[in-house]
């Protein structure tokens, strides 16, 4: 039981660890524009660029 309880506590800890990680990568590519190129793909590809219609139609056509 001892042990079970310790391997909670790790992945428990693991888990917080990855997501401040992720917050922080979020931070950096989105608001403080680390890697410009890559915003640029973003937009090039279209990313950013998808209304709510388009969404749907990509949806309703997958069924």
């Amino acid at each position: 039981m001892i042990i079970v309880k310790r391997i909670e506590q790790i992945l428990i800890k693991v888990i917080i660890i990855q997501f401040v990680f992720l917050l922080l990568t979020q931070l950096m590519f989105h608001q403080l524009d680390i890697m410009p190129k890559l915003n640029q793909l973003t937009k090039y590809e279209g990313v950013n660029e998808s209304t709510l219609t388009e969404i749907l139609q990509t949806f309703q056509r997958g069924k």
